[in-house]
């Protein structure tokens, strides 16, 4: 799978799919390629000073980035209350990323493993 189908299919899945869907698990694919495709469009918002469309992206993206970062806490068998924890200045937003960045664990209490994008397809050369 190329780059550009792994984001698309990780957006589509995040805001058309379970747009609020707070249950279940998020691979890594999933949550990342979201949050950066979000982060990108947001930047070039910011970058053309288009201040008030790039307010109402982020508004509109809330739910569905809440919703993304819970069911990936869930892959890791974490509650998605633990988000939370990003509200601790540095110490906090270090431990949700170390989070988010684990590897899921096999079945748990939020559900069977999550059929993802292809992790490793999706991944550029010589990472691991």
């Amino acid at each position: 799978m190329e780059f550009k189908q792994a984001v698309q299919q990780a957006v589509m899945r995040c805001v058309r799919d379970k747009y609020a869907d707070f249950s279940g698990r998020a691979g890594r694919a999933e949550f990342w390629y979201f949050m950066l495709a979000w982060f990108v469009v947001s930047a070039i918002l910011g970058i053309l000073h288009l201040h008030l469309l790039n307010m109402l992206l982020n508004l509109g993206l809330l739910i569905p980035g809440l919703a993304a970062g819970t069911r990936r806490l869930h892959d890791v068998n974490k509650s998605g209350w633990w988000q939370l924890v990003g509200l601790i200045p540095v110490v906090g937003f270090l431990l949700i990323v170390y989070w988010m960045a684990q590897p899921g664990t096999g079945p748990n209490a939020f559900g069977e493993v999550p059929v993802d994008i292809d992790d490793a397809a999706a991944m550029p050369p010589g990472a691991v």
